[in-house]
């Protein structure tokens, strides 16, 4: 059974930073791509960053050079590194993974596997 559990969520003030952490179990996460997505209240989910099965990495543009996805295989774990925090980034921010190592996806339709969430606010 897959299950994706995030961590990490909290409140900050603008320009502070935060770790996201995603916890997987269930399957062989080596092997699965796995991604960052967010949704605001009345707005739809989007995505943030991912991450392949080899380690190339894709970001969106508002968050290019200020956010990091990372993976760590041994602990089945994946992060994301939150840097530069602006009121904008505040949202639930949620993991997911699918089978298809090369997917590398922003996209919430290609990923089959999801996490409950962690909220993070950023204050101005």
């Amino acid at each position: 059974q897959v299950q994706l559990v995030e961590s990490g969520g909290g409140s900050v003030q603008a320009g502070g930073s935060l770790r996201l952490s995603c916890a997987a179990s269930g399957f062989t996460y080596s092997r699965y791509s796995m991604g960052w997505f967010r949704q605001a209240p009345g707005k739809e989910r989007e995505g943030v960053a991912a991450v392949d099965s080899v380690g190339v990495t894709r970001y969106a543009d508002s968050v290019k050079g200020r956010f990091t996805i990372s993976k760590d295989n041994a602990k089945n774990t994946m992060y994301l590194q939150m840097n530069s925090l602006k009121p904008e980034d505040s949202a639930m921010y949620y993991c997911a993974a699918d089978w298809r190592g090369a997917l590398r996806s922003l996209s919430r339709y290609e990923y089959n596997y999801w996490g409950q969430g962690t909220q993070v606010t950023v204050s101005s």
